[in-house]
């Protein structure tokens, strides 16, 4: 993290490197460079160079060989870039030595996603989640962090008993002071994190009175999620052609064709090798996975690596608790499939998933009828006769029930309803009988 480091000047131009160590990696490896490519021009950082790299072994040092490792360096320098960013995650003391051979700024997969994160982050929830996160991926990197004090220490210095190694005692301080600063902000974190989830439970127990069903809308990044939800629940969610365009949840509700409420969560994203401690971090936004009743699953029927992006969903959610409930399958940017052969095959790689645009409003209607089936149990087609003078009754069936009909029969009025199960109990006395 560029600012975690204090480096005054801002990258501009990078070079991308993505190793791999056996042949059978290499076609997953270009799409994750692919990938990786997305996520840093996301930051507006201007991309030299990108380079897939295959390393006959893993080393301690480089994680490749140090030939290899001269190798990218003199690639970087050559196209005058200040950044080199590899795909792979690299230890602390790996980064440490990639930075004293290149003499420049090196960043892993994880701390561009992090700094992404940064940039997103709209709530206070969030900031807190990335700031947690950050700080825990910092804390073992921080002697990296203080190294001009290392190079200061080299020079002339003054002081007792050789001033290099006073100079050097005085950066060690300056770390351990810098470590504990970095615990007593992990543990703020944690602290006020723990204040948000406490308010996030008192609010879902008062959605719960309602006994208002749920749904979140799960997905690999830029999916077309948000534009999903936008759609579905006629709201205006900032939706964007980017990787991790959400990081904040948005709840809307709507109402579906039989007339019961839903609630419809947005979540962020997910990405192949996500960092495990984002997912940790990201808890309290991701449970609305794991608490809602049911789950939407976007994927973008376009992508060439959709069964890849359908895997690493799953494996997050599983992960997360919530791969067990109910899951619609929608394949969406549907509009961008013109040839026949690609739809057999999708077809038959996703034999139950709805055929969506959530720009066009394509398969709209048929995600309406999963969200009802889903939910069939909840709700009963009644017919009931309800005294004129009941007016609470029939504010009731209007305000929570989807009535169909109503008619006047002397002093009585009967109407048609499909009735949620929360309510059906106080209106039993007025049922006419099937």
């Amino acid at each position: 993290m560029f600012e975690v480091r204090q480096k005054p000047e801002m990258v501009e131009r990078a070079l991308l490197v993505r190793l791999y160590f056996d042949k059978s990696e290499e076609e997953e490896s270009a799409s994750l460079l692919e990938e990786l490519g997305e996520l840093v021009s996301t930051l507006g950082i201007e991309i030299a160079e990108s380079v897939l790299a295959k390393s006959r072994e893993m080393h301690k040092k480089f994680l490749c060989g140090t030939g290899k490792a001269a190798e990218m360096v003199a690639l970087a320098k050559a196209h005058e870039c200040d950044c080199i960013v590899i795909d792979n995650n690299l230890a602390p003391s790996q980064q440490r030595e990639w930075e004293k051979l290149a003499d420049l700024c090196v960043i892993d997969r994880e701390e561009v996603i992090l700094d992404i994160f940064g940039k997103r982050a709209q709530t206070k929830e969030a900031r807190l989640q990335v700031e947690l996160a950050k700080m825990q991926y910092a804390l073992p990197r921080l002697a990296r962090m203080w190294g001009h004090l290392d190079r200061e220490g080299g020079g002339g210095g003054s002081g007792s008993g050789g001033g290099g190694g006073a100079e050097r005692g005085m950066g060690e301080k300056q770390i351990e002071i810098d470590r504990r600063l970095a615990h007593l902000s992990i543990d703020r974190c944690k602290r006020e994190l723990e204040v948000v989830r406490k308010q996030r439970k008192t609010q879902r127990k008062e959605r719960e009175k309602l006994d208002t069903p749920h749904v979140a809308i799960v997905g690999y990044t830029n999916s077309g999620k948000s534009t999903m939800l936008n759609k579905i629940s006629g709201s205006d969610v900032m939706a964007k052609d980017m990787l991790f365009a959400t990081l904040d949840t948005t709840t809307r509700r709507i109402d579906l064709p039989d007339g019961q409420p839903l609630l419809v969560t947005d979540t962020v994203g997910f990405v192949r090798n996500l960092p495990h401690r984002l997912v940790e971090a990201f808890k309290a936004t991701l449970e609305e996975s794991v608490l809602s009743d049911f789950l939407i699953h976007v994927l973008d029927a376009s992508a060439p690596e959709i069964e890849i992006f359908q895997a690493t969903t799953l494996h997050v959610l599983e992960e997360l608790g919530a791969v067990d409930k109910p899951i619609i399958t929608v394949l969406n940017k549907i509009d961008k499939i013109t040839d026949p052969w690609e739809l057999v095959c999708l077809e038959k790689k996703f034999p139950d998933a709805i055929h969506a645009s959530a720009l066009t409003g394509q398969g709209l209607e048929d995600i309406y009828k999963a969200c009802t089936q889903v939910l069939a149990d909840r709700v009963t087609h009644e017919n009931y006769r309800i005294p004129q003078f009941r007016g609470d009754i029939l504010n009731l069936l209007h305000k929570d029930a989807k009535v169909l009909s109503t008619e006047y029969d002397e002093n009585d009025i009967i109407v048609t309803a499909i009735v949620p199960a929360n309510i059906a109990g106080k209106l039993n006395v007025f049922l006419i009988p099937h």
